[in-house]
């Protein structure tokens, strides 16, 4: 049963891992969060943190194969909450690929800085994972510019 919620929404997208998905997502996410009445900066925000889950999803979690990549996102009140979830390789360290300039892709030219873009962009920031299994990224903003106008 559907708990029925007035200040409360949900969608959920599901994709396929290629690269060029990736401004799909953050694009369906953004005119999902615009219903919020985001500034520039928060939209900004949420835009780049979603590139950069989606994108280590399908460059990390894939690999060189194909998979689906799920994104869902819930807003409550003036909160916005993001899960991007995929069924690859999973992580295996998640303290360590969290770590500022830490990346298993080098070859790649990766910088690293995935998940510390994440944290700094989104107000929480958590992550799942099991090898062989897949990560879970889960973020949330909450929308400072809807708190002024209650």
């Amino acid at each position: 049963m559907v708990e029925k919620n007035n200040n409360r929404n949900y969608m959920k997208l599901e994709f396929l891992s290629k690269s060029s998905n990736e401004s799909f997502a953050r694009v369906v996410v953004a005119a999902f969060a615009s219903q919020l009445d985001p500034t520039i900066e928060e939209l900004s925000d949420i835009k780049t943190a979603v590139s950069e889950a989606v994108t280590n999803a399908i460059i990390h979690g894939y690999e060189y194969g194909e998979g689906l990549v799920v994104v869902e996102a819930t807003i409550e009140d003036n909160r916005l909450d993001i899960v991007v979830e995929d069924f690859g390789k999973g992580i295996e360290d998640i303290n360590k690929a969290m770590e500022p300039f830490y990346t298993s892709k080098p070859d790649l030219e990766r910088s690293g800085m995935g998940f510390t873009v994440m944290e700094t962009f989104m107000d929480k920031l958590e992550v799942e994972s099991e090898v062989n299994k897949g990560t879970k990224v889960k973020m949330s903003k909450v929308f400072k510019s809807l708190s002024r106008k209650e």
